[in-house]
C-alpha cells in the first residue's frame, strides 16, 4: 500500500504516515507534473484527509506515471510533494479572470475563498484591493492637472480621475462607489453582508477583465490571425 508522510489537519500529528488507498490525477503542468487528490488515513488517529500532491521536478516521475501512484515502491515523498488537502476553501466556485498578473491573480483567489467559507468583509477588503492594484498601473508615470499625490494614493479618488479622463469606462463608474464604500466598510467596521461582497465580485470581474482579460484575447486572436496568413503565404 502506498504511504505519504505529512502532517494530519484532523489530529494535528506531525509528520506521521497516512496509508493512500485513492488517488486521482486531475491536471498535468508543463507537460509532464501530475497533480492528485489522494485519500490518506492517519496512522494515529485513523481519520480520513484528501491531500493534494503535485510530482516533484526532483523525483522519477516518469516511472511514477509508469506505474501509477498507488503502486509506487516507498514513501510517496520521494516522488510528490504535499501542497495542502482538501477543506471548506475549497468550495469555492469563482475562478479569476484570465490572463491577470501573478501577484493580482493570487488576491482574487484568497478573495473568492474567503467569500466561499462566509468571511465577506475579508473577502470585500481582497477584491478592493484587486482593484487598488489594477488601477495603479493606469496611472501616467508624468505628472498631469489634477493628478497629485493624494490622488494617486487614495483608490477613491483614483477611480473618479480615470473615468473623468477616459481611462475606465464610464459605463463602470455606478459600481465604482460600491467599492470603495464596501471595500472601507469592510476594512474598518466589518460590518459587509453576503450581498455586499457579490457586489464588490462583481465589479472586481468586470473590471479586472477590461484592463487584462479583452485585450490579452484581442492580442492573442492578432497573433493566431497574422500566423494564419503568413502560413497562406
Amino acid at each position: 500500500m502506498a504511504e505519504l508522510v505529512a502532517n494530519c489537519p484532523r489530529c494535528g500529528a506531525r509528520h506521521i504516515t497516512f496509508d493512500v488507498t485513492a488517488a486521482k490525477s486531475y491536471r498535468i503542468e508543463y507537460g509532464w507534473q501530475y497533480w492528485y487528490e489522494a485519500f490518506g488515513i492517519c496512522r494515529r488517529c485513523g481519520r480520513t484527509t484528501i491531500f493534494v500532491l503535485s510530482e516533484s521536478v526532483n523525483g522519477n516521475y516518469e516511472y511514477v506515471h509508469k506505474v501509477g501512484l498507488l503502486k509506487v515502491e516507498g514513501a510517496l515523498n520521494n516522488f510528490v510533494e504535499v501542497k495542502g488537502h482538501i477543506s471548506l476553501k475549497d468550495s469555492s466556485s469563482v475562478d479569476p479572470p484570465e490572463h491577470l498578473p501573478k501577484d493580482i491573480e493570487a488576491v482574487f483567489r484568497e478573495g473568492a475563498t474567503c467569500l466561499a467559507v462566509g468571511c465577506y468583509n475579508a473577502a470585500g477588503t481582497m477584491f478592493r484591493l484587486c482593484v487598488d492594484l489594477s488601477t495603479r498601473s493606469m496611472l501616467p508615470v508624468e505628472e498631469v492637472a489634477g493628478l497629485n499625490r493624494k490622488t494617486r494614493k487614495d483608490l477613491g479618488l483614483r477611480l473618479p480621475w480615470l473615468f473623468e479622463n477616459g481611462l475606465l469606462p464610464i459605463s463602470l463608474s455606478e459600481l465604482s462607489s460600491c467599492i470603495k464604500e464596501d471595500g472601507n466598510d469592510g476594512a474598518h467596521a466589518g460590518n459587509l453582508s453576503e450581498a455586499d461582497a457579490g457586489d464588490l465580485l462583481d465589479f472586481s470581474v468586470a473590471l479586472l477583465e477590461r484592463i487584462y482579460t479583452e485585450p490579452e484575447r484581442l492580442r492573442l486572436a492578432k497573433v493566431r490571425r497574422d500566423a494564419r496568413r503568413s502560413n497562406l503565404g
